[in-house]
């Protein structure tokens, strides 16, 4: 662009009006004193629908409609006379044709700039049809009037008489103009017009106007009560009655100071525009081709804690972290070879680094500007650091939502601890003495003895049951992924990568965690949970920020954690960690006194559920229950009977006994019988199944076991594949 004002005193300057020019948020059009295009901005495309080459050398009239072109060449070379800032037709409505033919209303600000060619027009266009439509929905009602006028408070919004007296004033016209309503109601709004104004008829005259054309726009200066002045924006609609006849206005007035200086100061001068690149609420900082910092704003003190004569001349990359600062010069020469405006590391998570150490996520705008000591990149940082606070506090309340409903929606509840045993009732005051602190709790018992019940009563009975209960399964989550579950991740932290995850651990803040198969953690990740344990922090994957955690942990496990911390399978640190509290819960062979109870509270339960009317239990199939080892424990006798439910077709349960009997075995070894009658059993079963593991109709479902653990079991057990099929 050839057309910048001679006052600009250096190139640097001229390639920041430059790129201020091309990333303006309003259309920006320059002509000759002829009315020729000579060159126009990015948003001109986007607003009017022209490519820069449809536009340049051709006429100012082929943006303006039709009705409008007669008459412009006139207004033009009315304005090129006596050329000044001002508004373009002020009081009148104005509008733009796109290059579909479609018109948009528009607000025009004139500019008259010295260029040693001559005097060029600079001609800001703003399309105002958002605001139109505002405008219009204002004027629709009396009554979406009065509401707008008891609710905005950023607005001066009042009616006139049809002699423009005042008759209504909101709380917005108070602040803005400073009068009450008792001392205004009644007088002319004349009275907010500067002495000149009123002498040259103003007041009377957007009267007139607003009661022939229904609307008056206008910008100037507005007095208050006290004499002070400010830049106001204007509209005055006419009310009329259902017969046409007029009644009043209607005037919303906004102060637009601030922004008439701020276009000011980006039109005239170099200290306006220093206050720009000053007060911007990002960092914003300028390096040369070699990453050498030359100048910088007030906010990146601010961000970073670096004064800027600590910075001055310093490599930009001591603003990047540690980890990044291998990559980014080479990242930094590819953009100066190929340098344009773009978002640095796009789809990435980017951390900058203060002066501290501490970092901070940060969105990055790189853009070039010229100067005449060469090219320079202009870097605005933005400080992310509460828009993913929030991001993240919303993915946290979400999830803790899923958790929340997954709650809800489990059959397990504290009040479905069935039974009477002497075990059964140790178990409980262990809970009891035990929930009321933040000690941390392992529940030890075979598989489907109820740990995961225990687990949420001790949750229920805390100080922390306003609170999530997040469960993890250790064994039921690939080795790969159990890191990334725990403590999340990063965007871009792995392959897969694709967004920010909050881990189970963060999620547990302040309530309760339960690691459930405990015994199956990886031994890598054993150090990591203990140390977010004991530091009460941990780190995402992908990120060194530190994130405080206060949670409590129950874990609950199947396997012999004193013999895996034998034989170098599980950290003895980390065990005695977890062996706070132990509670065992006994298996069912141990409690078969409670055996009865469960029957008839499982039967009770799906034959509702089935709507089967079940009334009665033999005896002999009550003592039967009673006498088998269920080495599934509970979750065997639940699936068992809801099996029985569904085969029961008359008032008494009908219970497949032939399930529950066991091959005799050779072994007379008293210590192994339990374990080989479990094997027997497994096999049977296995073979009913026809081999199928895991589903609906799998031995896992008819043991009552969860997959995972059945294989465990037959590895355990030394079960061959060759023995079942």
């Amino acid at each position: 662009m050839n057309t910048l004002p001679q006052e600009f005193p250096s190139a640097h300057q001229k390639a920041l009006f430059e790129l201020l020019f091309e990333h303006s948020p309003d259309a920006i059009v320059v002509s000759d004193s002829n009315g020729q295009i000579t060159n126009v901005n990015g948003q001109v495309e986007k607003t009017f629908g022209y490519s820069r080459e449809e536009l340049m050398g051709k006429p100012l009239e082929i943006l303006i409609p039709e009705r409008f072109r007669a008459g412009h060449p006139s207004h033009r070379q009315a304005y090129t006379s006596h050329a000044s800032i001002r508004p373009m037709g002020a009081g009148l409505e104005l509008y733009g044709l796109r290059k579909d033919g479609t018109e948009i209303p528009v607000d025009i600000m004139l500019s008259p700039v010295e260029t040693s060619g001559g005097t060029v027009v600079l001609s800001v266009i703003r399309d105002i049809t958002e605001r139109k439509k505002t405008e219009e929905a204002l004027r629709s009602t009396e009554q979406r009037f009065q509401l707008l006028v008891e609710n905005i408070r950023d607005y001066a919004i009042f009616r006139m008489d049809p002699a423009g007296r005042v008759i209504s004033w909101n709380a917005g016209a108070e602040r803005l103009k400073g009068y009450r309503a008792e001392d205004i109601i009644g007088r002319s709004f004349a009275c907010f017009y500067t002495p000149e104004d009123v002498a040259r008829g103003a007041p009377e005259e957007s009267l007139r106007v607003a009661a022939a054309r229904g609307r008056f726009e206008a910008e100037g200066w507005r007095v208050r009560q006290d004499g002070s002045r400010f830049w106001a924006n204007t509209v005055i609609t006419s009310i009329k009655n259902p017969d046409g006849n007029l009644v009043g206005f209607a005037k919303v007035t906004r102060d637009v100071t601030e922004r008439m200086k701020a276009d000011e100061s980006l039109r005239h001068s170099e200290e306006k525009l220093r206050a720009l690149f000053e007060y911007s609420p990002d960092a914003i900082v300028t390096s040369d081709a070699h990453g050498r910092i030359q100048d910088m704003n007030a906010q990146v003190e601010k961000f970073f804690g670096y004064s800027k004569g600590e910075l001055q001349g310093q490599s930009i990359e001591i603003l990047v972290p540690e980890r990044f600062r291998g990559t980014h010069p080479a990242h930094r020469k590819d953009y100066s070879d190929r340098a344009r405006v773009r978002a640095m590391g796009a789809g990435l998570a980017l951390y900058a680094r203060r002066k501290d150490g501490s970092e901070f996520p940060v969105d990055i705008v790189l853009g070039p500007v010229e100067t005449g000591e060469g090219r320079i990149v202009l870097s605005v940082i933005r400080d992310l650091t509460e828009k993913r606070e929030a991001e993240e506090a919303l993915q946290r309340s979400e999830r803790e939502k899923s958790y929340l409903q997954e709650e809800l929606n489990t059959e397990s509840r504290f009040e479905d601890i069935i039974g009477e045993s002497v075990g059964l009732k140790r178990v409980l005051k262990h809970v009891e003495t035990v929930a009321s602190t933040d000690v941390t709790v392992l529940i030890l018992g075979e598989t489907g003895t109820g740990k995961e019940l225990i687990a949420r009563a001790i949750h229920q009975l805390s100080s922390r049951r306003d609170r999530t209960l997040v469960k993890l399964n250790c064994a039921a989550i690939p080795t790969g992924l159990l890191e990334s579950e725990l403590f999340g991740h990063e965007k871009g932290a792995f392959t897969g990568a694709i967004s920010r995850k909050i881990g189970r651990l963060e999620m547990a803040h302040e309530g309760t965690l339960f690691l459930d198969e405990i015994g199956d953690l990886p031994l890598d990740l054993q150090p990591k949970i203990l140390r977010a344990l004991q530091e009460k922090e941990f780190e995402r994957l992908g990120s060194t920020r530190t994130i405080p955690i206060n949670v409590r942990l129950v874990a609950a496990t199947n396997r012999d954690l004193a013999k895996m911390v034998e034989n170098r399978e599980f950290r003895s640190d980390l065990y005695y960690r977890l062996r706070v509290f132990p509670i065992t819960i006994p298996p069912l062979r141990e409690r078969r006194e409670d055996i009865p109870l469960l029957v008839r509270y499982f039967v009770d339960k799906f034959a509702r559920r089935m709507d089967r009317p079940i009334e009665t239990i033999p005896n002999d199939t009550m003592r039967a229950l009673t006498q088998w080892t269920w080495p599934g424990n509970i979750r065997e006798l639940e699936n068992f009977i809801e099996r029985a439910v569904l085969l029961s077709n008359g008032p008494a349960l009908r219970v497949p006994l032939a399930e529950l009997e066991v091959p005799e075995v050779s072994n007379s070894d008293g210590d192994s019988t339990l374990e080989s009658n479990e094997r027997e059993y497994i096999l049977k079963v296995l073979r009913e199944a026809k081999g199928r593991i895991a589903g609906p109709t799998g031995a896992a479902v008819r043991l009552g076991l969860k997959r995972t653990t059945l294989n465990s079991k037959m590895k355990k057990l030394g079960i061959e594949r060759s023995e079942y099929l």
